[in-house]
Order: C-alpha cells, then structure tokens, then sequence
C-alpha cells in the first residue's frame, strides 16, 4: 500500500468518485498518506463526500501521474477515528490547522480503503497491479 500513497502523493491531485443515488459523483484531493500499513485520506464529515461513502462506501479513484502513466484504485472506505492517524494528518499538513484547528476536531475525519485493487496503467505498456 505504500506504493499507492507514493504515487497519488506523486500526482498531487487525484479525484475519488463516490455514489450519490443513482448518479456518480467525482471531486479533487490532494492529501494521502501511509499509516501503519494503511493508505489513509482525511475529509470532513459535514461534506457530500462522507455523506455519500455512508451510504455507499464503495469508491474509486484516479490520478495522473507526472510521467505520463496513470493510476486507479478502488475499493471500500473504512473511516475509523484513528486519533494518532489523526495527528499525523495534521503534521504532515500545515493546511488542515487553517481548516480544522485540531485533530481532536470532531468533524475532522480520516479513513482508508479495504478490499482495495490498484493498478497503474500507460499508453505504451500493460497495466500493472499494484495491489
């Protein structure tokens, strides 16, 4: 998994499409990390985004990354109020201070994908699972 988090990390943004009823429903992020194993994305919990995963926790990703090739990742989001997960979210990014104040937050939120595939795929060669 760590793989995957290098590689979005490397795209800078990358977007996750979500289900909102019976129409998809796709925004920009930018923040990932690898924790413990896991590759964990922090969002807020007033947002359609973790309304949407709620219902349906069932996401996909994609991303460009700078060389040309591009990546997608799919799977199950897991949010789990890891709190040391949390602040080193925070650590890593200045930005979440602005946003959040604190990891200890209550809308600040964090998960990961379970049941997950990746795999990076090229013009020019095969696709490559990651994962």
């Amino acid at each position: 998994m760590s793989r995957v988090a290098e590689l979005l990390g490397e795209a800078k943004v990358f977007h996750i499409a979500t289900i909102d009823g019976d129409q998809a429903r796709v925004r920009p992020f930018g923040f990932v990390m690898d924790f413990e194993g896991k590759v964990y994305f922090t969002t807020g919990n007033a947002k359609d985004f973790y309304k949407q995963v709620q219902k349906n926790p069932k996401v996909e990703m994609s991303a460009m990354l700078p060389d040309g090739r591009w990546i997608r990742v799919n799977g199950k989001a897991v949010f789990d109020g890891n709190a040391l997960a949390k602040k080193k979210a925070f650590d890593l990014f200045d930005g979440f201070k602005e946003i959040y104040q604190s990891p200890d937050n209550p809308t600040f939120e964090v998960f990961y994908l379970e049941d997950s595939s990746a795999v990076v795929y090229s013009f020019t060669e095969a696709p490559g699972k990651i994962i």
